[in-house]
C-alpha cells in the first residue's frame, strides 16, 4: 500500500517549508487553516490528514541506505559502522534541549480530533479520518514511549508551551494502554484493505502495528521486570496476548502471503523493487518518484560497503541447510572465504551479504550494453562512506540498476514500512512467550518464512541444542523463535528494539567487541596499505575498533541508565514543572 501522490505532494510542501524561520510543524494549525473556512466536509478531513504521513520515515539525503543500514546506525549486534556507536558505549549525555522530546506532531494530530465533529456528514464518511488520526497518535506515542518510557498523555491540541506538557509523567503501562486504545479505535474506524484508498492506512495495517506495539511492551515488561524501567503492577501477558490476537486477525484475514516462495534469489529480490502494488507481502510502503518526488540516494552506497558491515555475530547465527547450527552441523565449512561462509548455509545469508560467487551483481543495465559489474572483493579502496566495516558487505536492499546509482537523488527503490513476514514472527514470538505455541502455530508462521528459501521445518520436538545459544534463561523453542526473527528481519531496523525489549543489552552488548570476516582471504587481491586500517584479533577476524581507546574493553552500555534516553534539561527547568528525570541520569 503506497502513499498516494497527494500525500507525496504534501510531504514535499512540508519539506519546502523546513527552511522557513518557523518550522511548519511547530506552527499552530490555526495559522495554517481558518476554522471558519474548514471542517465542513469529509474531504477537509482527508486533506488535513495528509499531513500526518510526514511522520513516517523517508531516508532521503546522503549517507543513508534506508532501512538496510539501521541495524548499524541505531546500534545493534547485527551491523556496525566505520565509527563505533557512542550510545552503545554509554557516552550519551543529558541534552540541554531537544533530544527527541518534541510535541508539535501530536498537536497537529489532536487538532483534527478536536474538530472532526464539526463536519456535518454521515459518520461513515468521517470515521476513516478519525481512524487515521488515532493511528498516527498511537504511532507518535509508541516512538516516544520507546525512547523515554513514562510520558504525559495529551489528548487535545495544546499550545507547544502549555504547562500541561510539563506535568507529571504517567507510568509507561498507562501510556501503553492509551496507545492500545487508540489502535483499537483505528482498527474499528479504518476500512479493510480491499476497501481502502491507495496509500492510506487501513484496518489490517493497524492490526499489524498493534501486534508490533503489544509485543514490544509485553516483552519489555517481562524481561526488564524488577528494574526502574518497569512500573509496579505491570501485566506483560496482557500485551503478549494482545500481540498474538492482533497478528492472528491479520493472518486470518487471508489477504496476505509471502512473496517469491521458492524463487531463486527470491528473498533478496523482495527488497529492491520500485513498486509493491501487486505484492501480497508488503503491507505498507513509500513510493519514490523522479517526477513528483521524493527520491533517495541509497544506491550510491549499497553498491559498495556503505560504511557499514554485517558482524560475525550475525553471520554465525544463520543455520546450515540441514537446519542445525554451525556449532554442530557437518555442513559448516568455516570462515576462510566468503564463499566458504555461505556454503551449505541458510540461503538468506548469501542473499543478505555480497559473495564473490559470480551471482552478486553490483551494477547492471549500463549504457551502451556494457557487461554487468559483478562483485569480486569488498570495497576497501573506497572513501569511509563506501568502505565495508567488517568485510561482510550488506547486499540486502541493493538495486543493481545503473540508473538507480549513477547520479544524486535518483533512487526510487520503494521503502518497506510493514511486511507480512513480521506479523507471522510477531505471532510466533507472542505465543512462545505465553507458553502456548504449538507445532501448528510454527507451521503457519516460522515454517512459512523458512519454506520461502527451502530451509527445513522447525519441529518443536526435534530442536538441536546449540552450545552457542546466548539466552540461557529461556527455552530452546524461544531461542529458535528469536533466531528466526533475527535472520528473517536482518538489516531491516528491528534488532535494536528487539535486544532492548528483551533486556539483553548486558548479555549481548556490554563488553562485546564486534568482529568481521577473516582478513587474510584478501591479502593477495587487495593492496596491503588498504588492508592495514583493519586490525584483526588473534584468530585473524577483522576487529575494526581494536585500536580505539574508548573500546578497549568492549562496549560500556550502562544497563542501569541507557535503556531510556534522558529528558532534556530545558523541560526539567521550566518554572512549575513537575517533570522528573529518567533513572540514572540525575
Amino acid at each position: 500500500m503506497r502513499f498516494p501522490k497527494i500525500i507525496s505532494a504534501c510531504l514535499l510542501a512540508v519539506a519546502g517549508l523546513a527552511s522557513c524561520k518557523k518550522d511548519f510543524l511547530d506552527r499552530s494549525p490555526e495559522t495554517v487553516i481558518s476554522d471558519a473556512q474548514y471542517w465542513k466536509t469529509s474531504n477537509d478531513l482527508k486533506l488535513y490528514s495528509n499531513s500526518f504521513y510526514a511522520a513516517l520515515p523517508a531516508y532521503t539525503g546522503y549517507g543513508t541506505i534506508g532501512i538496510y543500514g539501521l541495524d548499524a546506525d541505531q546500534g545493534s549486534d547485527n551491523m556496525i559502522y566505520m565509527s563505533y556507536n557512542t550510545w552503545m558505549n554509554g557516552e550519551t549525555v543529558v541534552p540541554s534541549s531537544g533530544g527527541g522530546w518534541g510535541w508539535s506532531t501530536l498537536r497537529n494530530i489532536n487538532y483534527l480530533l478536536d474538530n472532526y465533529s464539526k463536519v456535518n456528514e454521515p459518520w461513515n464518511n468521517v470515521k476513516p479520518y478519525v481512524g487515521e488520526a488515532k493511528f498516527f497518535r498511537a504511532y507518535f506515542y509508541f516512538g516516544m514511549m520507546k525512547t523515554f518510557g513514562d510520558l504525559p498523555w495529551v489528548g487535545k491540541a495544546l499550545d507547544p508551551n502549555s504547562a500541561e506538557l510539563f506535568n507529571k509523567r504517567l507510568p509507561r503501562n498507562v501510556i501503553a494502554d492509551s496507545i492500545m486504545a487508540d489502535l483499537d479505535s483505528a482498527i474499528a474506524y479504518l476500512p479493510s484493505k480491499p476497501a481502502s484508498q491507495a496509500g492510506r492506512v487501513y484496518k489490517e495495517y493497524a492490526l499489524a502495528f498493534k501486534s508490533r506495539v503489544a509485543l514490544f511492551e509485553g516483552t519489555w515488561e517481562k524481561y526488564l521486570a524488577g528494574t526502574p524501567f518497569v512500573p509496579a503492577g505491570a501485566t506483560p501477558n496482557k500485551y503478549l496476548q494482545a500481540a498474538a490476537d492482533a497478528a492472528s486477525a491479520v493472518i486470518s484475514s487471508g489477504l496476505f502471503q509471502l512473496d517469491n516462495v521458492g524463487k531463486s534469489f527470491g528473498y533478496w529480490s523482495l527488497f529492491n523493487q520500485t513498486d509493491f502494488t501487486s505484492s501480497k507481502e508488503i503491507m505498507f510502503w513509500r513510493q519514490y518518484n523522479l517526477t513528483t518526488g521524493p527520491t533517495h540516494n541509497w544506491h550510491r552506497y549499497t553498491n559498495s560497503g556503505a560504511g557499514r558491515g554485517l558482524t560475525k555475530n550475525l553471520v554465525d547465527d544463520y543455520l546450515c541447510l540441514d537446519g542445525q547450527p554451525i556449532a554442530v552441523s557437518p555442513m559448516y565449512k568455516g570462515d576462510d572465504s566468503l564463499n566458504q561462509v555461505v556454503l551449505g548455509r541458510d540461503p538468506r545469508l548469501m542473499q543478505t551479504m555480497y559473495v564473490n560467487d559470480g551471482q552478486h551483481i553490483v551494477t547492471n543495465n549500463q549504457p551502451g550494453g556494457a557487461p554487468n559489474l559483478i562483485f569480486q572483493v569488498p570495497t576497501f579502496n573506497a572513501a569511509n562512506e563506501g568502505k565495508p566495516a567488517t568485510g561482510y558487505q550488506v547486499y540486502k536492499g541493493h538495486n543493481p540498476d545503473y540508473y538507480q546509482q549513477y547520479a544524486g537523488d535518483v533512487g526510487t527503490t520503494a521503502l518497506i514500512l510493514m511486511r507480512y513476514a513480521e506479523v507471522l514472527l510477531n505471532y510466533a514470538e507472542a505465543k512462545a512467550e505465553l507458553g502456548s505455541l504449538t507445532q501448528a502455530d510454527i507451521d503457519m508462521t516460522i515454517n512459512k518464512t523458512r519454506a520461502r528459501v527451502g530451509m527445513p521445518n522447525l519441529m518443536m520436538g526435534a530442536i538441536v541444542n546449540d552450545p552457542n545459544w546466548v539466552f540461557n534463561n529461556i527455552s530452546p523453542i524461544l531461542n529458535e523463535v528469536r533466531r528466526e526473527r533475527r535472520i528473517e528481519l536482518a538489516c531491516e531496523g528491528f534488532r535494536r528494539d528487539d535486544i532492548m525489549r528483551w533486556g539483553a543489552m548486558g548479555k549481548l552488548i556490554v563488553g562485546w567487541k564486534p568482529k568481521g570476516a577473516k582478513l587474510k582471504q584478501w591479502v593477495n587481491t587487495v593492496p596491503a596499505n588498504l588492508l592495514s586500517s583493519y586490525p584483526v584479533d588473534a584468530n585473524g577476524y577483522i576487529e575494526l575498533y581494536q585500536k580505539i581507546g574508548a573500546m578497549s574493553s568492549g562496549y560500556k552500555f550502562n544497563i542501569n541508565r541507557d535503556y531510556l534516553s534522558p529528558i532534556p534539561l530545558s523541560e526539567l527547568q521550566v518554572p512549575g514543572s513537575t517533570m522528573t528525570q529518567n533513572p540514572g541520569w540525575n
